[in-house]
């Protein structure tokens, strides 16, 4: 079965596209509510069950944005995602470190600060693994894309190959949801 794109400029386009957000908002709720649970209230059945929900929320909203061709589904545009989110993720050690910086200053709990900076380590994590993935099994890049533009998002890093002006006016950055107007064109 395939389901990728199927909703994609039906009727129901708009209600898939709430559904894929909701579900990945309550899957971060759950997650936060298993926090409470846990460090709160010493509640580790409820924290373990919390996390399962999360886990069922945002298998849902990765479904509902399948449905509607969120994400790509061709080789091609799926390894430039892939390129671009691993180049995001190792920005992203930088970012969260200056955002543990900035809690640091307010005068935030400790552990919590440190807890950020543990973020920031798995980013660059995520940079690692995506980058061996792309090492392991993408096409090697070709001439195809020399020619290509590449926008990147002022927010996260990610870099989107090709003509972002053809996407939708409300095409979102697939890793911060930030619109296409923050994207700047690599020079």
């Amino acid at each position: 079965m395939s389901i990728f794109g199927q909703t994609k400029g039906t009727e129901l386009e708009k209600q898939i596209a709430q559904l894929a957000t909701g579900e990945a908002i309550g899957g971060a709720m759950y997650y936060a509510l298993a926090k409470v649970a846990k460090e709160k209230f010493g509640l580790d059945d409820v924290a373990r069950e919390f996390i399962e929900l999360g886990n069922q929320e945002t298998n849902h909203g990765a479904f509902y944005a399948s449905l509607n061709g969120r994400y790509p589904y061709d080789e091609k545009t799926f390894w430039d995602m892939v390129r671009g989110l691993s180049k995001a993720e190792y920005k992203g050690e930088g970012n969260v470190n200056v955002l543990a910086d900035k809690l640091a200053e307010l005068g935030v709990d400790k552990e919590a600060v440190e807890q950020v900076r543990e973020f920031a380590l798995q980013e660059k994590h995520h940079g690692e693994v995506t980058k061996a993935i792309i090492d392991k099994y993408a096409p090697k890049n070709t001439d195809e894309n020399k020619d290509q533009k590449v926008y990147v998002c002022k927010v996260c890093g990610f870099e989107y190959v090709g003509d972002l002006t053809s996407e939708p006016a409300d095409y979102k950055c697939p890793i911060c949801a930030m619109p296409k107007t923050v994207f700047e064109l690599k020079q």
